[in-house]
């Protein structure tokens, strides 16, 4: 036994290194560890690069013929309603220029009065809204053509009385029923700035304006020109009105602007405007306060006799407090109706009420003479207005 030991000890290589120590393994591991994440970590870089150079390739970018010649990369075709989604948000009115240039519109624009414009708004179905006094007075100046892709609109000797917005839209129809397309829709506001004329003018030299508390009122002084300075006066007392920007505000393109009416903005009122020349002073306006609540007409009826004998002559009086400008029609059923004879005078005017209120009255008389049998009975009067109608009804008997 003692011999075998000794032995296995003589096999022992004397020259073999000794075995390293726990430390030095795991140190050798970590090591092993990082030089393997970073080599699959470079791979992985590797096969990004060559997978993106080949989508760019199979893309079409960079494809080379044989003959050294870059190839024409063909893109699809989109089909209308993809080119009707992307043109969706730009301004479909568009002015032409000299020479067959295009200029895209925003919201406003100054041209010299007297040079003709056309516009022109991009599809088969348009629509236009352009300042109403042109269709008022049917302004032969003024023409629009629809073609098949565009519609046009040309207006020729263009002054400051041009001024305003000019608007147009995409039409849709389904079969008879036909709708304004609101993503399609633009519209801007054109100046025809005139020197001599700072004011646009109106047809109407003394204009009422009446006044609600529940709403704000607008001044109509609108200018030919962004760049003129304009104040709001009061004729008596002589006086500047003070524009605050919130209670009262200026808009070039509206005019003054009353947030809150009250009856201390009741009177008459002018526009001054200053540019480089001379001030020029606006049409006048009557502010008026109004306080009557909007609705279905408010009607009352009476009878000069209640009672009356055969010959008699007799008027019915309708009688309705409103609105001053809310327009009011009058109609009648009464006895001896398509068999008698009857005269109706219908008419209004505008009355103080109260603490300098002012009210419409309008009335409608019927007159009926020579009383017969037949014209006793119930008069009934019917007052309608944009609101609603309402009837009232009073009798006339026999003694």
């Amino acid at each position: 036994m003692h011999d075998a030991r000794i032995l296995h000890e003589s096999q022992i290589d004397p020259i073999a290194s000794p075995l390293p120590s726990a430390p030095s393994r795991l140190l050798t591991m970590k090591l092993c560890w990082v030089l393997l994440t970073l080599a699959i970590f470079w791979v992985e870089l590797q096969n990004g690069a060559c997978q993106q150079v080949k989508r760019r390739k199979e893309a079409g970018e960079n494809r080379i013929r044989p003959g050294g010649k870059r190839a024409k990369v063909r893109y699809p075709k989109l089909n209308e309603k993809e080119k009707d989604a992307g043109g969706r948000g730009q301004s479909i009115l568009t002015q032409v220029l000299d020479k067959g240039r295009f200029l895209r519109l925003g919201e406003s624009m100054s041209l010299t009065p007297g040079k003709n414009i056309e516009l022109r708004c991009k599809g088969s179905n348009i629509g236009w809204s352009y300042p109403t006094y042109l269709d008022t007075f049917n302004d032969s100046r003024l023409s629009i053509k629809q073609s098949d892709k565009y519609s046009q609109l040309i207006l020729t000797s263009p002054s400051a009385a041009d001024t305003g917005a000019y608007s147009c839209w995409v039409i849709l129809c389904d079969g008879s029923e036909c709708l304004k397309d609101p993503d399609r829709t633009s519209s801007t506001y054109i100046y025809f700035t005139d020197k001599d004329e700072l004011f646009v003018p109106s047809a109407i030299h003394f204009e009422i304006i009446y006044l609600r508390p529940d709403k704000p009122a607008v001044i109509p002084c609108r200018v030919s020109s962004h760049l003129a300075k304009v104040s709001l006066h009061r004729e008596v007392p002589p006086e500047e009105m003070e524009v605050d920007g919130t209670l009262v505000s200026y808009d070039p393109t509206k005019g003054f602007i009353l947030q809150k009416p009250s009856p201390e903005h009741q009177g008459v009122f002018y526009c001054k405007a200053v540019t480089k020349a001379t001030p020029q002073i606006s049409t006048k306006y009557q502010l008026l306060y109004v306080e009557v609540p909007s609705g279905p007409p408010y009607v009352t009826i009476e009878a000069s006799f209640s009672s009356a004998r055969g010959g008699d002559n007799i008027n019915i009086t309708c009688t309705v407090l409103g609105e001053p400008e809310v327009d009011l029609s009058f109609t009648w059923t009464y006895p001896g109706q398509d068999l008698r004879p009857v005269s109706v005078h219908d008419s209004w005017r505008l009355i103080n009420r109260g603490m300098g209120h002012t009210t419409r009255i309008s009335q409608s008389v019927m007159t009926v003479d020579d009383l017969e049998t037949i014209d006793f009975g119930r008069y009934i009067c019917r007052a309608k207005n944009k609101h609603g109608e309402t009837a009232v009804a009073t009798s006339v008997n026999s003694y």
